[in-house]
């Protein structure tokens, strides 16, 4: 099997309108693709839904369901806030910073910058509750090289211990300063 690409990622929205709208004016996507319907194709059911997809750049589409004969949309209650999250990669520090101005602007809550050692983010919410990040790449190639050299032995030894392995301690401790991803 040979992938091309993500066609697109889709999560639920409370409302497809405020969705778009959100996307549109926060994060510039352009809104590329509408389909309705009152059954399911894959599944027959009678459940209608507007799915919406948003142009991320590159290829990329972020799609949304609105579901309004669903029970009220949720969240995985046994996952942490943090785990669950859609990031999109800007161009430097200087369009981060700049991204921040912006959505604080908006009336939008940002965490952050945090420096994650390789990146730094910043993080925010859509009006459906999804956790949205925005990171600016600041490691060299060189680091990033030891970071793909390291992550087979890092997972083999995860997969036997479950605690944090050390072999990239050198990004934790000159990075990270006791913040956490």
């Amino acid at each position: 099997m040979q992938l091309k690409r993500i066609h697109h990622v889709a999560y639920r929205c409370h409302d497809a309108k405020e969705t778009v709208a959100f996307y549109q004016r926060v994060l510039n996507m352009d809104f590329v693709l509408a389909i309705a319907e009152d059954r399911v194709p894959s599944t027959g059911a009678a459940d209608p839904y507007m799915h919406v997809f948003m142009d991320a750049g590159m290829g990329n589409v972020l799609a949304f369901f609105e579901l309004p004969n669903s029970a009220p949309m949720g969240f995985d209650s046994n996952t942490p806030d943090w785990v669950q999250h859609i990031a999109f990669e800007v161009a430097d520090m200087n369009a981060l910073n700049a991204a921040k101005e912006s959505l604080l602007a908006q009336g939008l809550e940002v965490i952050g910058p945090t420096n994650h050692g390789i990146f730094h983010s910043i993080y925010f919410r859509d009006p459906n509750g999804h956790r949205l990040e925005l990171v600016a790449n600041t490691a060299t190639e060189q680091e990033l090289q030891q970071l793909r050299d390291v992550a087979p032995a890092m997972l083999e030894e995860w997969s036997k211990t479950k605690k944090a392995p050390r072999h990239a301690a050198w990004l934790h401790d000159s990075s990270l300063h006791g913040e956490t991803l």
